[in-house]
């Protein structure tokens, strides 16, 4: 008897330790997992803010003239002469007579020349023309930019102090139907007229003043100093430099908007569209999911209808993304949307104001989507709450809604807040449903500017999520387009995981709060 219980208490002490060995070998899997994730995102991402080397490869084909190229890489001149081999390799095949020679070596001279619209050109300094007269010393570009800056300031207080108020003056005359022959008519005309002469004559001496480069095989580049966003020599940054080159690319990277279909440039428009959204987002599902779940909790009977409302809610974290898409676009869109041009915004049609994709559609989409979540950690939160909490608030003659009020949700916040950031921190990171209720690849201007109402809710809008997934599916090829892409996934996963550990900070902090009542 007694080695039957012996040999009982060792089989449950053996299952005890399979179980222990197979959780922590679970864990073990996904901490590396993760962190595995983490260091390719990072060291891919981290490329792009490295500035690439120049080579010049120079390729010898049987019967023609040799082709010369210069290229930006951040390999070695021995790997990228082996990912070369091995594309004319693929391409040749077997036919090795035919196959063409070259050399890849550095070109330390040459120039990187990177515009303002994104477009980077690579070649050797030829000189520098201001007011028509050439200058071989390209030290003198930063007086030419100075110069150049100062009369962009003039071209732009013309333009904006000057030719846009003579401009409303003229339509309003037109408006009034006043007669073009008449004095003030005129008057108004010439003083634009002269103006408008003023601002091309300060905007033909910002285009004299111009760099002129020698690309690959002698074909000549000019182009104006104002249009430059940068001109340096890769091959010969120092290490200062080089880290410099990167905080630089970082802050452009975090403030500018993307650039040559999205290839270059920054993502800000991206980070704010996600932002904006999950916080409109926040603000409507909130009240509704904490209202849903102290109903629930607290209020409904426990009866089959209750449970069901329960199992629906748990179901609806489980529906895939996309049908909630298909949802928003098909209610949000086009039923509330349509319906609300139809009343306000009839001398539109058939141009959709709130009848098409965008910001507000977007943020209800979501909203939807994350509800469950919201209520599920409500409930649990509102559970957590030890039930002589409410007796005691009861027997002092509180009402079950000042019980609820001023007792339960204060001890209940820590799973409410939890359950909203982890629902903004799954919107942040959607892309499915977007794409059909009004994330887009590239949007022209931010939902918010200085034109009233100045939150403009039925914009499209850019979000890091669409981005990530455009710029990885249509430039699969391009090594700068991957590391953006890259750059883009490290910042997403920075910006969830920054939500999840703020959601574990409030939640210690708030039940160290209440712990003690």
């Amino acid at each position: 008897m007694l080695l039957s219980n012996n040999l009982r208490a060792y089989k449950e002490q053996l299952k005890q330790s399979l179980v222990e060995v197979l959780v922590m070998l679970s864990c073990a899997i996904l901490l590396v997992s993760l962190g595995a994730m983490f260091l390719f995102v990072g060291g891919q991402g981290v490329r792009y803010f490295l500035p690439m080397s120049i080579y010049q490869v120079s390729t010898y084909n049987p019967n023609l003239p040799p082709i010369v190229e210069y290229r930006l890489s951040h390999q070695s001149a021995e790997r990228l002469a082996e990912s070369i081999e091995q594309k004319i390799s693929i391409q040749y095949g077997d036919r090795s007579q035919q196959k063409p020679q070259f050399i890849v070596s550095e070109a330390s001279h040459l120039y990187l020349l990177e515009t303002r619209n994104g477009k980077a050109y690579v070649g050797e300094f030829v000189k520098l023309v201001s007011d028509e007269e050439s200058l071989l010393d390209l030290t003198e570009l930063v007086n030419v930019q100075s110069l150049v800056q100062t009369l962009e300031v003039n071209l732009k207080d013309i333009q904006s102090q000057k030719l846009q108020a003579l401009h409303r003056e003229i339509e309003s005359l037109t408006r009034k139907q006043v007669d073009k022959t008449t004095p003030v008519f005129k008057r108004k005309l010439a003083e634009f007229e002269r103006w408008q002469s003023y601002a091309n004559d300060i905007n033909d001496q910002i285009q004299s003043h111009r760099i002129h480069l020698e690309l690959a095989n002698n074909e000549q580049l000019s182009i104006a100093v104002s249009d430059i966003q940068s001109l340096y020599q890769p091959n010969q940054l120092t290490w200062i430099e080089s880290t410099v080159f990167m905080f630089k690319k970082l802050a452009t990277f975090l403030s500018d908007s993307p650039k040559q279909g999205a290839t270059t440039g920054g993502v800000f428009p991206a980070i704010f569209g996600t932002l904006l959204m999950v916080i409109i987002m926040a603000v409507l599902v909130t009240p509704f999911g904490a209202v849903a779940a102290i109903y629930l909790n607290e209020y409904a009977p426990k009866n089959r209808i209750t449970s069901m409302i329960r199992i629906s809610v748990s179901n609806m974290a489980a529906v895939p993304s996309v049908v909630y898409g298909v949802f928003g676009l098909g209610f949000f869109v086009y039923g509330l949307g349509g319906s609300l041009d139809s009343l306000l915004y009839s001398d539109r049609l058939p141009s959709p104001t709130f009848g098409a994709p965008g910001l507000l559609w977007a943020s209800l989409t979501m909203g939807i989507l994350t509800l469950p979540v919201v209520i599920v950690s409500t409930e649990e939160g509102l559970r957590r709450v030890p039930k002589n909490q409410r007796a005691g608030a009861l027997a002092l003659g509180a009402t079950k809604y000042e019980t609820i009020k001023s007792v339960v949700l204060p001890m209940a916040s820590p799973g409410i807040l939890t359950g909203v950031i982890l629902a903004i921190a799954r919107a942040a990171g959607e892309v499915a449903p977007l794409i059909l209720v009004g994330a887009v690849k590239f949007a022209p201007t931010l939902p918010i500017d200085g034109e009233f109402p100045f939150m403009h809710l039925e914009r499209q809008f850019m979000h890091l999520g669409v981005f990530i997934y455009d710029g990885a599916f249509h430039n699969q090829t391009e090594s700068q387009v991957s590391s953006l892409m890259f750059a883009s996934c490290m910042l997403l996963l920075f910006i969830v995981l920054l939500l999840n550990i703020s959601a574990i900070i409030l939640r210690n902090s708030l039940r160290k709060k209440y712990e003690r009542l």
